[in-house]
């Protein structure tokens, strides 16, 4: 199998990223991403690109799952194809999933060989050692992508890379903090159920400490936003968990949510759609839901976002608000 950095355009979409994102350049006092996981290379795909296309944004955040080639090389090319309206515009940010995996026990052994080859993050800038998990800083928010099939116990380079990631970060220049990841660590569809729990374990509590406000997951063929929460229970300092896995792949929606629904669980509905995140100042965020509807983009969730950075029942009594 063979494994190669594609045409131009690809090099033209990283250069941009590179450069934005080094540069530390606020695009407007109003930062606005759009979020969308599981993309695939369908008509619903091409449905929520063209929905997405048609407002503005800064930045594309895509937690995982992109072209789902599968080691079909051409797909990945078809896959830059379809993308390059939007992705040679805006900054593209993904980070990786289960089918960027592409492990073929006879003939490759090398995982994630075409993803690190055709989507290179500029990883090393945040000091990640690896393109599977990074950071980087845009208008007042802290974006941390981490990598699902990567190691992640408190051994490893992901969970050390994370913990002196997430110590840096002054909620005075970035007051948000928001993290993406593929498998997700809340999720009451029975779709891949538990699959994020050992991650989940091993990780959550250094979010929790340090504040993180919203955390982003795919993989999971559907859309489902929770409370704030920590250990599976409501908790004021928790992030907000929000499943956004519904981008148009090819496997189709994920139909079957657990009943009764969880109490922990505000809004959850199997459709393809996307995700915009509107971040109005160190305070405020707007975050929507809009359903795909043929040729139309319906709004069917919605909520105001408060920074945890701005709660002072959040952090210890010992620090100050001149320390965040």
């Amino acid at each position: 199998m063979t494994s190669w950095v594609g045409s131009d355009y690809f090099h033209t979409t990283i250069l941009f990223v590179r450069i934005k994102f080094s540069c530390q350049i606020n695009v407007r006092l109003v930062f606005l991403c759009d979020i969308e996981g599981d993309l695939g290379q369908t008509e619903w795909t091409a449905a929520t690109l063209s929905q997405i296309k048609s407002q503005d944004y800064d930045v594309f955040l895509l937690p995982g799952d992109l072209s789902y080639a599968d080691t079909s090389q051409p797909l990945w090319d078809s896959f830059g194809r379809l993308v390059e309206p939007l992705a040679s515009q805006r900054p593209w940010m993904v980070t990786e999933g289960n089918h960027e995996i592409e492990f073929f026990p006879i003939f490759e052994h090398t995982t994630f060989k075409s993803y690190n080859a055709r989507w290179l993050m500029p990883h090393t800038e945040s000091l990640s050692d690896s393109n599977l998990y990074y950071s980087f800083d845009v208008a007042g928010v802290h974006t941390v992508m981490l990598g699902s099939y990567t190691d992640f116990d408190s051994d490893s380079d992901q969970y050390q890379w994370l913990q002196a990631d997430l110590a840096k970060v002054d909620r005075k220049t970035t007051p948000w903090v928001v993290v993406l990841l593929h498998a997700p660590w809340y999720n009451t569809n029975e779709a891949h159920e538990g699959e994020g729990e050992s991650m989940r374990v091993a990780m959550e509590s250094l979010l929790f400490s340090a504040r993180v406000d919203v955390v982003f997951s795919g993989h999971v063929h559907a859309y489902e936003r929770f409370k704030r929460v920590y250990n599976n229970k409501a908790d004021q300092c928790g992030p907000i968990y929000i499943t956004i896995g519904d981008g148009g792949n090819r496997e189709g929606l994920a139909l079957s949510f657990k009943k009764p629904p969880s109490p922990l669980s505000e809004f959850r509905e199997s459709s393809f759609g996307h995700g915009r995140l509107k971040v109005m100042d160190g305070k405020r965020a707007h975050w929507s839901w809009h359903r795909n509807n043929d040729s139309n983009s319906l709004l069917a969730d919605e909520v105001w976002l408060e920074s945890l950075s701005t709660s002072s029942s959040c952090w210890p009594s010992s620090r100050s608000s001149d320390e965040l």
